[in-house]
C-alpha cells in the first residue's frame, strides 16, 4: 500500500486527453448553461398540436430531455464551485446557495403561471402558457453575465499547475469509484422524488381527484418554496457543525415518516392543514437532505474525478428519480386514486435513499486530500 500526498481538492479536471482544464472549466459550464436556456425557450416555441400534430409533445420531451442532460452538467460545475470558494469550516453553507436555485425558481415560475392563469382559457391556451417560458430568456443573459466574470477557485489554480489531473475521469470515477457513484445516485432519489410528487404529481392528484382548488395548491407550494430559500442554507451550515450524512439522515427519515400523514393531511380539504403538509414536506425534510448535498457529494470524490464523480451521481439519482412519477401513476390508475400507494411509494423510497446514504464515505473532506493506491 502506498499513500501519495496530493495537491488541495481543485473544482474540476479534464474531460479528455490533452486539454487545457480552462478550457473545460469554462467551455462546459457554458454550453449546459446556453443548452437549458434555449431549451426552455424552445418550449415556448413550440406549434401547438393543432399545427404539427403528435410532433408538439414529441419535441417537448425532447426539449425536457435537454434540460435535464444540461442540468447534471451545470449542477455539478455550479455547486463544486461554489464548495472550493468556501472558507474553512464553511462548504455546507457555501455549497447550499446554488441550491436555492431551485426554490427560487420554483417560486419564479408559480409567480410567472398565476400570473398569467387570470386569463381567459381560450387566452392562456392559446398563447398565454408560453409567456413564462419566452420570459425565461432574461435568465439566460443574467446567467451568462455571471458565469462569464466567475474565476475559477485558487485551489483549481493550485491543482492545474501541479499537473494532477485524470486523462479520462468519467471511466476513472466509473471504474475506481463507482461505489460513490452508486451512493450518490441513491440518495439523491428521495429528493427527486418529493419534488416531483407533490408539485407535480400531488397537484394533479389534488385537483382532479379531491377537487382542491388549483390555486389553492399553488399557493400552499409557493409557501414552502419561500420558506425553503431560508432552510436550504440553514440546515447547509448545520451540516458544518454536525455533519453533512446526520443532517442528510434526518430529512430523509422526516419523509419516510411523514408520507402518510401527508396525504392524510390533503385529503382532509382544511386549507390550514393541506399548508402544513406541504410546508412540513417540502420546506423541511426535502431542505435537510438538499442543503448539504452539494457539499457532501463534493467530499465524496478526490480531486481528479470530483466534477464527473459528482455530476454522475446527480444525474443518475435524477433520472431514477424522474422515473417515480410514472410508477406513482400506474398505481393511482391501479388502485382507483387511492393516496396510499403513493404514500407507502414515497417512504419506501426514502427508505432506499436512507440506507445509500449508510454507504457514502466523506474520504476527501480534509484538505490537502490523500489519495490511497495500491
Amino acid at each position: 500500500m502506498r499513500v501519495r500526498q496530493e495537491p488541495a481538492p481543485g473544482l474540476r479536471e479534464l474531460h479528455g486527453p490533452a486539454v487545457s482544464p480552462h478550457q473545460t472549466g469554462t467551455d462546459q459550464p457554458l454550453i449546459s448553461l446556453l443548452a437549458m436556456g434555449l431549451a426552455t425557450l424552445a418550449m415556448g416555441l413550440v406549434p401547438g398540436y393543432a399545427q404539427i400534430g403528435i410532433l408538439a409533445p414529441i419535441i417537448i420531451v425532447a426539449l425536457r430531455f435537454v434540460q435535464g442532460v444540461a442540468v447534471g452538467g451545470e449542477w455539478g460545475g455550479a455547486v463544486l464551485m461554489a464548495v472550493e470558494h468556501a472558507p474553512p469550516g464553511k462548504r455546507g453553507f457555501y455549497g447550499s446557495w446554488p441550491q436555492i436555485g431551485s426554490p427560487l425558481g420554483l417560486v419564479l415560475s408559480t409567480a410567472a403561471f398565476s400570473a398569467v392563469g387570470v386569463l381567459p382559457d381560450d387566452a392562456f391556451m392559446s398563447w398565454g402558457w408560453r409567456v413564462p417560458f419566452l420570459l425565461s430568456s432574461i435568465l439566460i443573459i443574467v446567467g451568462l453575465v455571471v458565469r462569464l466574470r466567475i474565476m475559477e477557485s485558487p485551489v483549481f489554480a493550485q491543482l492545474e499547475a501541479s499537473g494532477s489531473t485524470a486523462r479520462m475521469p468519467v471511466t476513472e470515477a466509473i471504474t475506481r469509484h463507482g461505489g460513490s457513484v452508486l451512493g450518490a445516485a441513491g440518495a439523491f432519489i428521495i429528493i427527486n422524488t418529493v419534488f416531483y410528487l407533490v408539485t407535480v404529481l400531488g397537484l394533479s392528484w389534488a385537483t382532479t381527484h379531491l377537487g382542491i382548488p388549483r390555486g389553492e395548491f399553488l399557493g400552499a407550494v409557493l409557501v414552502a418554496a419561500v420558506i425553503m430559500c431560508f432552510t436550504v442554507p440553514l440546515f447547509g451550515a448545520l451540516s458544518d457543525k454536525v455533519g453533512r450524512r446526520p443532517v442528510f439522515a434526518a430529512g430523509a427519515i422526516l419523509v419516510a415518516a411523514f408520507a402518510f400523514p401527508l396525504f392524510a393531511l390533503i385529503e382532509t380539504m382544511s386549507t390550514p392543514l393541506l399548508f402544513l403538509g406541504v410546508i412540513v414536506i417540502m420546506g423541511l425534510g426535502h431542505p435537510l437532505m438538499y442543503g448539504p448535498q452539494a457539499a457532501l457529494y463534493s467530499e465524496m470524490f478526490p480531486p481528479q474525478v470530483r466534477y464527473s464523480g459528482a455530476s454522475l451521481g446527480y444525474q443518475i439519482g435524477g433520472m431514477l428519480g424522474g422515473l417515480v412519477p410514472l410508477v406513482a401513476s400506474a398505481l393511482l390508475l391501479r388502485y382507483d386514486n387511492a393516496s396510499w400507494p403513493m404514500a407507502a411509494l414515497l417512504a419506501v423510497i426514502a427508505v432506499i435513499s436512507l440506507l445509500s446514504l449508510l454507504t457514502i464515505r466523506a474520504r476527501y473532506a480534509d484538505a490537502p486530500a490523500k489519495e490511497t493506491t495500491a
